[in-house]
């Protein structure tokens, strides 16, 4: 099971996302998001839960709970679609430059 989790403080790593979620079982993956210019945290991640029950166990503890202060956001993840990821900001629009 993927989990999104988003609101997390910039300080938390992806070894530090782990070790919260292992609390509810295993972890096979945790990835915290990088800003691509800066190198720094964008304040949220993706876990990796091989089991169900134990994903949404932690689901259920954890939304809305607090982490350092932030109030964080932990729901299942939303599969990923190809093509809609975002661009970086003044990155050029590609329909844009096949019109020009």
């Amino acid at each position: 099971m993927r989990i999104f989790v988003a609101n997390i403080p910039y300080s938390v790593t992806s070894e530090i996302l782990e070790d919260g979620f292992s609390h509810y079982g295993q972890v096979a993956d945790a990835h915290v998001i990088m800003d691509y210019e800066t190198g720094r945290s964008r304040g949220f991640g993706f876990i990796e839960m091989p089991n169900r029950s134990e994903g949404e166990a932690a689901i259920l503890a954890l939304d809305g709970g607090d982490w350092s202060g932030r109030r964080i956001i932990v729901q299942p993840a939303k599969p990923h679609l190809p093509g809609t990821a975002q661009r970086r900001p003044g990155a050029p629009d590609k329909a844009s430059d096949s019109a020009a």
